[in-house]
């Protein structure tokens, strides 16, 4: 069986290096959506995959992070990257181009490592994460299965080379919600969701 969570963010950035000269010249934003994709063949004690309720509580606060911020490049000049973070208390650097594609890889490896690192209270099972839909404009999106995630053909992501803003981490309801997925540390929800 599989469930789906849909979460929107709006998010600014460049996409260096592509065909058009408007997207890799000049910052730009877009209203994304990040559809989530679980799945599991077992059901809870409640008779589900997976409660919501914990997406929101884990899930959620990981997308929320690119919501009314920059995404930056990591490749960028030094000069670029800290003009961008002096004027912005929100902001996001990763180690790709931050494309439609990379946003889809880079949240499915931040979830998964989420769910890795999710203490199942509930009678869960086998809970997997199937794939991360990125919509950047309503017609168009990019679909990351595991096989993608990890693909360095399409370039390496290490969760140590994202970086997250002061101002990114003082929403979070963990402050080192981050640090823990990094350094492997369990999570456990309440069920105050």
């Amino acid at each position: 069986m599989i469930i789906r969570k849909m979460y929107e963010f709006e998010n600014a950035h460049i996409v260096r290096f592509c065909g058009s000269q408007r997207c890799r010249q000049s910052i730009h934003g877009h209203s994304y959506k990040c559809e989530v994709l679980l799945s599991s063949n077992y059901l809870d004690n409640a008779g589900m995959v997976y409660d919501f309720g914990y997406m929101k509580l884990g899930i959620r606060n990981l997308i929320d992070s690119f919501d009314h911020a920059t995404t930056i490049f990591s490749g960028e000049s030094d000069e670029y990257k800290n003009d961008l973070k002096k004027y912005s208390a929100r902001w996001i650097e990763i180690p790709q181009n931050a494309s439609a594609e990379q946003f889809a890889r880079i949240f499915f490896i931040l979830i998964r490592r989420l769910l890795e690192l999710s203490e199942m209270k509930n009678g869960e099972r086998e809970v997997r994460l199937h794939s991360v839909i990125v919509h950047e404009t309503s017609t168009g999106y990019a679909q990351c299965f595991e096989e993608d995630a990890d693909n360095e053909n399409m370039g390496k992501i290490e969760l140590e080379e994202i970086k997250f803003s002061p101002g990114v981490i003082a929403e979070w309801r963990d402050k080192k919600m981050f640090e823990k997925l990094v350094n492997g540390v369990k999570f456990s929800y309440e069920k105050d969701c």
